[in-house]
């Protein structure tokens, strides 16, 4: 009698939880299953160098052992929420300042830079020195041109790549930041703050930049990142809010005025490119 009551309140329990992740045409009812999360480049130029994003993964781990670390659920789950954004050339900076006393950046590399020195001013910049958080501390920006959206409510957290070793470590600490994708799709920085100005910052091509994880609601949620197309919607939306925080504080007072500017779909996968003979 006991295991019919069980098997009754699980079919009970099946039914009911069918009921609610599928309706009758056959689709996904909102909030179940995936998220999917759009990635794409603002800027096709020189899109080729930039890697694609991927999901973070440990270096080939040990598990013969039953309790290694590498079986652990905790540690698969956490790893499976964040994604790795790599580095798309090489950085050798150095800090200087002028005869004026002008803080400014010097290429480490000299003539053997593999990128070229008005290339790289277009990309790597030092904020006004009234503008850093502390007198000795200079803050840089790598502007990238990453963009990451969702058709639903999702926040991106851009934090360190914690998980990556480096026999030597950055001279400092990046900027994190968090912010809802579905409503303020703007390209990505990498944000430095220079706390040991004596030492070079070191970065060569495909070396992890930082990482983005994505909250979910609820927050069991996989996430599945794919490759969008850069619609001339979105295109629209994101030019809307580009440099807004150039002529406001606070930009997440705007978010309720973005919401109702956003265009309903902007998550639209690229088609698999057809491979030729």
């Amino acid at each position: 009698m006991a295991n019919l009551v069980h098997y009754l309140e699980f079919n009970g329990l099946m039914k009911d939880f069918l009921n609610r992740v599928f309706r009758p045409d056959g689709e996904v009812t909102p909030g179940t299953g995936p998220v999917s999360v759009g990635w794409c480049l603002n800027d096709d130029t020189a899109a080729i160098i930039y890697p694609e994003p991927e999901r973070l993964r440990s270096e080939p781990p040990n598990k013969s052992h039953a309790k290694s670390a590498s079986r652990c659920p905790a540690i698969l789950n956490l790893e499976s929420r964040y994604f790795v954004v790599r580095c798309p050339f090489d950085l050798h900076l150095k800090f200087a300042r002028d005869d004026d006393g002008k803080a400014r950046l010097v290429n480490g590399l000299g003539d053997k830079s593999p990128v070229r020195v008005e290339k790289l001013a277009q990309h790597v910049l030092m904020t006004r020195e009234p503008e850093w958080r502390f007198p000795d501390r200079p803050t840089l920006q790598l502007r990238l041109p990453y963009i990451f959206v969702a058709d639903e409510p999702v926040y991106l957290s851009q934090i360190d790549a914690f998980a990556h070793y480096r026999s030597k470590p950055l001279p400092g600490t990046i900027f994190g930041g968090r912010f809802p994708i579905h409503i303020w799709p703007r390209p990505l920085v990498w944000a430095f703050e220079w706390h040991d100005v004596e030492t070079e910052i070191v970065l060569k091509r495909n070396d992890p930049l930082f990482y983005v994880m994505f909250e979910t609601l609820p927050q069991n949620r996989a996430v599945q990142l794919v490759e969008i197309e850069r619609t001339p919607e979105l295109e629209r939306f994101s030019q809307e809010i580009s440099e807004a925080a150039n002529y406001v504080n606070q930009t997440f007072s705007l978010f309720d005025r973005a919401e109702k500017r956003r265009p309903a779909q902007l998550v639209n996968p690229v088609r698999k490119r057809r491979e030729t003979s």
